[in-house]
């Protein structure tokens, strides 16, 4: 099995189960491609480093499985990395709540061991894309597995996002702005602005303004494949675009929709995960 690891650099108290990580590997004659950036903090922390069988310097890489050691900062770079590839991605979470990653370090070996042995699963997670209407000013990397976030930018103001479904008008969000999250990203920047949790696995979007000035303005469920439509309108000349945390800027009258993508993403859980023991877990339900 070929695999490829991308990891945080920020993850020095977790070195020793990371180098137990990739003795796992080797034990499994596994071919594994290293980041560059991450194979580079490696030699600096390690005193004998993983011979990697190649270093992977660009996106242009292939790989049976590919495996995240982070936080979802760390899974959300790796995704846009796999992007189209079908490659399934393993998050272990050296980060702190971790919630799109699926194994702590402590369990890594079994992890490794279970995925060797074929006892495994995969769950396919839906994105959404960014089109700009305006052939001046495109998105390089539109793709999200997350969230879209309409921001203003560099102003006190309030933005007005101007709201359609299917070329139908909603309404015209004011406040700071708009999140339109997957099921996937409707635990991230969605739940703190008070947006409702969906199981990943469901077919929906979710749109969710952010500090809206009407208490009228609720967070609303739509199904996955409704094309929405975006216009801002602000006293300052650009907004921003967030597309899972990478900031585009886009000129007032740069009208964006957000849809589907054409393509998902593969995520490795172990036999024993579900969704309703993440929620207690990680968002300690009940406590």
């Amino acid at each position: 099995m070929r695999i490829a690891v991308f990891g945080s650099v920020h993850q020095d108290r977790f070195i020793d189960g990371i180098k137990l990580l990739f003795e796992t590997l080797a034990k499994h004659n596994a071919a594994v491609d290293i980041h560059e950036k991450f194979y580079n903090y490696l030699c600096r922390m390690v005193d004998n480093p993983p011979i990697p069988n190649s270093i992977i310097t660009d996106d242009n890489f292939s790989a049976d499985l590919a495996i995240s050691l982070g936080g979802d900062g760390t899974f959300l770079r790796t995704a846009k990395r796999v992007s189209d590839k079908n490659i399934p991605i393993l998050g272990i979470n050296t980060g702190h709540l971790g919630y799109l990653t699926d194994a702590k370090m402590d369990d890594a070996e079994i992890v490794i061991d279970d995925i060797m042995n074929n006892r495994y699963k995969i769950e396919c997670r839906n994105l959404i894309e960014v089109v700009s209407l305006d052939e001046k000013h495109p998105i390089s990397e539109p793709f999200a597995l997350n969230e879209v976030a309409i921001l203003r930018q560099d102003t006190s103001s309030i933005i007005s996002v101007e709201t359609s479904v299917d070329d139908a008008y909603l309404t015209t969000y004011k406040g700071d702005g708009l999140i339109i999250s997957t099921p996937t990203g409707s635990t991230a920047y969605n739940l703190s602005v008070g947006g409702p949790i969906l199981d990943p696995n469901s077919q929906n979007i979710v749109i969710s303004p952010i500090s809206p000035h009407s208490l009228t303005m609720r967070p609303l469920v739509m199904r996955d494949d409704a094309v929405i439509g975006i216009k801002a309108i602000s006293r300052a000349e650009m907004y921003n675009v967030s597309i899972d945390g990478r900031s585009n800027s886009l000129p007032i009258d740069t009208p964006i929709i957000i849809r589907k993508a054409p393509h998902t993403i593969k995520v490795v859980q172990s036999l024993r995960h579900s969704f309703i023991h993440t929620l207690r877990s990680k968002l300690n339900w009940g406590v």
